[in-house]
């Protein structure tokens, strides 16, 4: 099928100034010049590191609160919000005669994330009823199996370090149970 209602477009003829494309090639050059005149933007990483945005979501970790127990009380809440899959949860007893037996029912035996699937969405952060999970600033993650891109609990915990406790809810809780105990 023809194309039959069209207008050809008249154009000038080029002038031999313009035949021989040195406005084009000069125009080009002014731009590249401006380019490189210009402050480097290259960092060399991974001496130079690019500063990280207030709200960055990196690396799913676990945190201990500053008394450095746990915070993590195995409620699964991450393993089932996450949408890729990533995170596996193990929930484990607690020794009756630990310290802390009294305020705390269970603690992960278990607890996996497997970076390979992980989308770094937060969500794992923001359901966490105990703030035990935290995303980090920390972004180049690598590893030379896929058996390394999957951190245990320990690794969690090394990645994750301790946070502040905002709430204190074991201190008061414990409090709690001396002056009952004491009444």
């Amino acid at each position: 099928m023809a194309i039959q209602n069209f207008k050809p477009v008249e154009r000038k003829p080029l002038r031999w100034w313009e035949k021989l494309y040195i406005p084009q090639v000069l125009a080009g050059m002014k731009i590249t010049l401006g380019i490189m005149l210009r402050k480097p933007v290259t960092l060399k990483y991974p001496e130079e590191r690019p500063t990280i945005p207030k709200g960055y979501r990196g690396v799913p970790t676990l945190v201990k609160d500053q008394n450095g127990r746990e915070k993590c009380v195995s409620c699964q809440l991450c393993e089932f919000i996450c949408p890729p899959k990533a995170i596996r949860v193990t929930p484990g007893e607690i020794d009756p005669n630990a310290p802390d037996a009294a305020l705390i029912e269970k603690a992960p035996k278990a607890f996996e994330i497997n970076m390979l699937r992980c989308i770094y969405c937060g969500m794992c952060q923001e359901v966490c009823p105990e703030e035990a999970i935290r995303l980090q600033n920390e972004y180049s993650f690598c590893g030379g199996s896929r058996s390394a891109m999957v951190n245990d609990k320990k690794r969690l915990y090394e990645l994750g370090g301790t946070l502040p406790d905002k709430i204190l809810k074991w201190h008061t809780k414990a409090e709690a149970r001396k002056n009952a105990q004491s009444h």
